[in-house]
């Protein structure tokens, strides 16, 4: 199944994620529960959006949208802990019509070990 999404769509690697978000107007959307981020820290910018209320936060017209929430044509980087979760989340934003949605290859844990800034 995994296979099946990832193939629909261009997953990206640490570096393209951080300058997107620093460049190119890519909002990170971190979907991992509250233990992994206190356990871990966050990514200073990332918008938090447990699993669970993905859909109807992002979903531009949905009525408890976040205030990010702008366009169908909003860049998206899916980030969980380590690259799977974000990728059957990312199917699930496609079928919004979030058709720009992607997801960060090896999830928060390649991010860290990247070395881009992660804060407690």
């Amino acid at each position: 199944m995994l296979k099946r999404v990832r193939d629909g769509y261009r997953r990206i690697r640490p570096r393209e994620a951080y300058d997107a978000a620093r460049t190119g107007g890519a909002l990170l959307v971190d979907i991992r529960y509250a233990a992994l981020r206190e356990r871990d820290g966050m990514i200073p910018g990332a918008l938090v959006i447990e699993r669970n209320e993905l859909e109807w936060r992002l979903d531009p017209q949905g009525t408890h949208r976040a205030p990010e929430a702008t366009g169908h044509d909003l860049r998206i980087v899916v980030i969980c802990n380590e690259g799977y979760a974000s990728s059957l989340a990312v199917a699930s934003l496609h079928r919004l019509g979030l058709r720009r949605a992607t997801d960060l290859i090896g999830g928060f844990q390649a991010w860290r070990a990247a070395g881009f800034p992660v804060e407690a």
